[in-house]
Formats: structure tokens, sequence, C-alpha cells
């Protein structure tokens, strides 16, 4: 099964992360399939491709709770 998930990224206190399609059995920072997104919660960036998010969904992808919750999040402050 594909999953959407984060892939930490960045240094130490300095986190980064890329918003990803990925093999469910993969650890976190194998090969992914494609690279959705990114989110620097430092700076507070946040960016995701909605057509390629809506195509993995409609292929069958699970995003994670993590990213769900991040994704809603962000449309709330958008909202404002």
């Amino acid at each position: 099964m594909v999953r959407l998930r984060l892939k930490r990224k960045g240094k130490k206190h300095n986190p980064f992360f890329r918003i990803i399609a990925i093999d469910s059995r993969r650890a976190r920072d194998s090969a992914e399939l494609k690279t959705l997104g990114f989110y620097e919660p430092k700076k507070g960036n946040f960016q995701l491709d909605m057509n390629l998010y809506q195509e993995f969904l409609s292929k069958g992808a699970q995003p994670t709770k993590n990213l769900l919750d991040l994704i809603k999040a962000q449309s709330r402050l958008s909202r404002l």
C-alpha cells in the first residue's frame, strides 16, 4: 500500500520535512515514489501540490494521521 507521509530532513533542532508518497513497508528515510511538497515548522512554510495529492488519493494512497492533522491546520490558517 502507498502511504503519504513526512520524511524528516534538516539538522538537529532545525527540522525540515518533505511530504512524500512511499510504499508503507519502507523506512521513513527510504527512497520515495514522489515528492508532493514540503513543511518547515520553524519558518512556518508549507507547500503541497494538491493535484498530485488528489491523484494519489484517487489511486488508493493513505495519508498518515500526522499529515492529515498538518493539512487541516494549514487549511484553517489559510481561511483566516
